[in-house]
C-alpha cells in the first residue's frame, strides 16, 4: 500500500506537469524556443506518468485490492485500474517516444524500423487488443472503443515508417499527430481512471470519455491541414514550421 501511494503521488506530479505543459507548444510558434522547451518538458513528464501508470496497473492486478473501497466489483476494478490503465500508460509512452523519434530520425526513417521502436509498437498493439477484449468480456464497450485509438494510431505510424517515399517534411504532421495523441491518451486516463475518485457514478459516462478525443482529433486535423505541402507557386505553412 505504501509503495502504491508513493507511485500515485509521483504519478500525479508528473501527470499534472504534462497536462499543463502540453498546451504551451500547441499555442506557441512551431519550432520556436517555447515550443521546443515546453514540448520536451511535457513529453518527458508524460513519459514518467505513463511509466508510473504501468507500474500502478501491475500492482492493481497482482497486489492488494483494498485501495478503492467504492468499487465493490473486483472485475471492474481489474478492468479499469488494471488492464485499461496498463494500456493507456503504454499508449502514452508509445506516443511520446514516437513523437520525439520522428523528428530525431527524420532523415533516416530506417531507424524507426529497428527492434526498439517495433517492440514499442507491438506493446501498444498487445495492450490495446487485450484492453478491448477484456472490456467487451465484462460488458464495458467503452474500453474497446478507447483501445481502437491505439490500434488506429499504430497503423498510421507504421504506414509512415514503412512507406517507400513519403512527401517532403512528412515528419512534421507525424510529430504533431503523435504528441497530440499523447495528450489525448493522458487526458482520457485522467478523466476515466482519475475521475472515479471524485465522481464514481460517472466513470463510464461516454460524454466525459469523448471530450479528449473530440478536442484532440480537432487539433490533429487542424495541424495536419496546416502542414500540408503547398500547391505549386504558393508557400505552404509546412515550410514555415519546424517541429
Amino acid at each position: 500500500m505504501h509503495l502504491f501511494e508513493a507511485l500515485v503521488v509521483l504519478h500525479v506530479i508528473a501527470g499534472a506537469t504534462g497536462l499543463i505543459a502540453f498546451w504551451v507548444p500547441i499555442a506557441a510558434r512551431k519550432g520556436g524556443p517555447a515550443h521546443r522547451k515546453w514540448g520536451r518538458i511535457g513529453t518527458y513528464a508524460f513519459l514518467a506518468a505513463g511509466t508510473l501508470a504501468v507500474l500502478m496497473a501491475l500492482l492493481s492486478l497482482y497486489g492488494p485490492e483494498q485501495r478503492l473501497p467504492m468499487i465493490t466489483d473486483r472485475v471492474l476494478f481489474a478492468g479499469l485500474f488494471g488492464w485499461m490503465m496498463l494500456y493507456l500508460g503504454t499508449l502514452t509512452i508509445g506516443f511520446a517516444i514516437y513523437g520525439l523519434a520522428v523528428v530525431r530520425h527524420r532523415a533516416n526513417r530506417a531507424a524507426l524500423r529497428g527492434f526498439r521502436y517495433q517492440a514499442m509498437f507491438g506493446a501498444v498493439i498487445a495492450s490495446a487488443l487485450w484492453c478491448g477484449y477484456f472490456g467487451l468480456s465484462i460488458g464495458q464497450p467503452l474500453m474497446a472503443a478507447v483501445a481502437t485509438v491505439g490500434l488506429a494510431a499504430v497503423g498510421t505510424q507504421q504506414f509512415y515508417v514503412w512507406r517507400a517515399s513519403p512527401p517532403p517534411r512528412a515528419h512534421v504532421p507525424e510529430h504533431f499527430r503523435a504528441l497530440l495523441g499523447m495528450g489525448i491518451s493522458a487526458y482520457t486516463a485522467f478523466l476515466s481512471v482519475g475521475l472515479i475518485r471524485l465522481v464514481p457514478d460517472h466513470v463510464f459516462n461516454p460524454l466525459i470519455w469523448a471530450v479528449p478525443s473530440i478536442i484532440g482529433i480537432g487539433l490533429i486535423i487542424r495541424f495536419t491541414l496546416g502542414a500540408r505541402p503547398a500547391r505549386r507557386g504558393q508557400p505552404g505553412r509546412a515550410h514555415k514550421q519546424e517541429a
